[in-house]
């Protein structure tokens, strides 16, 4: 009973593919790359009062398929690059 380890219960967990977010293509000016800036509604703690919060990320886009417009869906991926960890589900 004291010499045996007490074995874990294997625990199966689904990975995920990360987040998915949408957003609108702002820039497709590099090679493989575009622009995609992501909108978010969210509450100011201390006044209350809902504002749009906007981030850009840098998209993987093999064969610059979006244009400039575009309403795109992003999902997370390993980093291809230095700033570049999103890549192009839908365009």
């Amino acid at each position: 009973m004291f010499g045996k380890k007490k074995q874990a219960a294997e625990t199966t967990t689904k990975k995920t593919g990360g987040r998915v977010l949408k957003g609108t293509v702002v820039a497709a000016k590099m090679t493989d790359t575009c622009t995609v800036a992501v909108e978010r509604y969210v509450k100011h703690p201390k006044y209350k009062k809902y504002q749009r919060r906007t981030k850009k990320y840098l998209v993987h886009d093999a064969g610059n398929s979006a244009k400039v417009g575009d309403k795109v869906e992003i999902k997370e991926t390993r980093p291809v690059s230095k700033r570049k960890y999103f890549e192009l589900v839908k365009a």
